[in-house]
């Protein structure tokens, strides 16, 4: 990577300490003009490395280091090194809040509240989100095929963008279209992308579309409260839980009940924590154990291959993220302009995620991504059977594929679809069953049809 060595206003707060170790930094990769990406990532663990251990005169000459070498309008690789300096700052200002006065070294992340037509725009730029979609949509219709009425738990964070295209699916059917009904929760995590529309309109805007369609439909939203301890979490997870019953959702016998997580499984804690429902299990086991006892008919599961698990120290998370994320950030390099305001928000909503991972700690850290191998045996020892997608699928995603830039492919790992970008596991997508009935008789309808 061609690093540029820049002046510009935050630099001010990092002027080259007197007896600094900096020659010794720099031997990482020479010159600051010629530090590649693997030397940017030996600066972040260094950095770290001075952070946890409370040097903080070294922590702050390696974030000089950083600073002459990250840009927000650089090359991927400085785009990326700016919002992960971004987080270390934010880090070192919460832990020596009197000694490093980093607060305005750079300006905080603003989310601007995007309009409906806005987030399909921002979800079309890359099949980061439409890759999991495409294989979803696909299977929940293999898996509903003759049923009259298709009940969906949506526990998603793009606001519902996956359902028009269902929609539409189900009224290209060869008979009438079964009825759809919809059901989502009135919390989500506060992290992007944000919109300017409650999700009450949202589910009108879906039951006008469905209408157009010919597709009957409901909307549900299942009301869940805010946690009692606001400081330590701002979501009662005991009654997202509780409210995961047959009563509350109104199951009913004559539906195809579908539950589909689509990057949100990743947002429900993983550690065991004191609780009177979770039975000193964690709540994403938890949650799992609730889904399974619903007994849907399949379960749609779709997330980031990335590991930054409750375990994973400050070192760790760096070299994971730094190694994972960067694939957005050359993607988006591939076809559009460096001063793009797209590209700019999309990064930026990607450096949100890379300040919580970096910049926070315990229960405030909500990222908290499983790669595709751990999630798949937490998934085995909950008693769920994958499936594997169909050849019909298969060529939906690769066509869909076909519409974006060529570094982007799919591969096959066991029963999974996997998006990858040049090569490197980006997306999982995988479809389950709650026992080893519904497997069998999914693959025999699959083999005969």
């Amino acid at each position: 990577m061609k690093a540029e060595l820049r002046q510009n206003p935050a630099s001010t707060l990092f002027a080259t300490p007197q007896n600094s170790n900096i020659s010794s930094t720099l031997t990482l990769g020479g010159p600051l003009s010629n530090l590649d990406g693997a030397c940017i990532e030996k600066l972040l663990l260094h950095c770290a490395n001075a952070l946890e251990n409370n040097d903080v005169t070294l922590a702050q000459q390696v974030m000089w280091v950083l600073n002459n070498v990250a840009s927000s309008v650089g090359d991927p690789n400085q785009r990326l090194a700016s919002y992960f300096l971004r987080a270390l700052i934010s880090r070192a200002s919460r832990l020596c809040p009197t000694t490093l006065n980093f607060n305005n070294a750079t300006s905080d992340i603003h989310h601007r509240l995007m309009s409906v037509t806005e987030l399909a725009g921002y979800v079309d730029l890359i099949p980061w989100h439409r890759f999991g979609f495409c294989a979803s949509n696909s299977a929940i219709l293999k898996a509903t095929q003759g049923f009259s009425k298709i009940h969906v738990l949506d526990f998603s964070i793009t606001h519902c963008m996956q359902w028009p295209t269902f929609i539409d699916a189900l009224s290209k059917g060869p008979e009438r279209a079964p009825s759809l009904r919809i059901s989502v929760l009135s919390w989500r995590p506060l992290v992007p992308p944000l919109v300017n529309v409650s999700i009450e309109d949202i589910g009108l805007r879906l039951s006008s579309f469905a209408k157009i369609k010919d597709v009957p439909f409901q909307f549900s939203v299942i009301e869940v409260g805010m946690s009692t301890i606001p400081q330590e979490c701002d979501f009662n997870y005991d009654l997202l839980l509780r409210q995961l019953n047959p009563s509350t959702l109104k199951l009913r016998d004559d539906e195809a009940l579908v539950v589909n997580c689509q990057n949100w499984l990743r947002y429900l804690p993983d550690e065991h924590f004191d609780s009177s429902y979770l039975q000193n299990d964690s709540c994403r086991d938890s949650f799992l154990d609730r889904i399974k006892s619903l007994n849907p008919c399949v379960v749609t599961v779709v997330d980031e291959d990335c590991d930054l698990g409750a375990s994973n120290g400050l070192g760790s998370r760096i070299s994971t993220c730094f190694n994972y994320l960067w694939i957005p950030f050359d993607a988006l390099e591939t076809f559009m302009p460096k001063n793009s305001t797209q590209r700019i928000e999309f990064e930026v909503d990607v450096g949100h995620k890379i300040e919580n991972v970096i910049g926070f700690e315990g229960i405030q850290r909500i990222e908290r991504l499983e790669s595709c191998i751990k999630f798949s045996q937490r998934m085995g020892s909950k008693g769920f059977f994958s499936l594997p997608f169909c050849e019909e699928t298969k060529k939906e995603v690769k066509l869909l594929l076909d519409e974006h830039a060529s570094g982007w492919g799919m591969k096959k790992d066991e029963d999974m679809l996997i998006l990858t970008w040049k090569g490197h596991n980006s997306i999982y997508a995988s479809v389950w069953v709650p026992n080893r009935e519904y497997r069998e008789n999914s693959i025999q309808i699959e083999f005969l049809t």
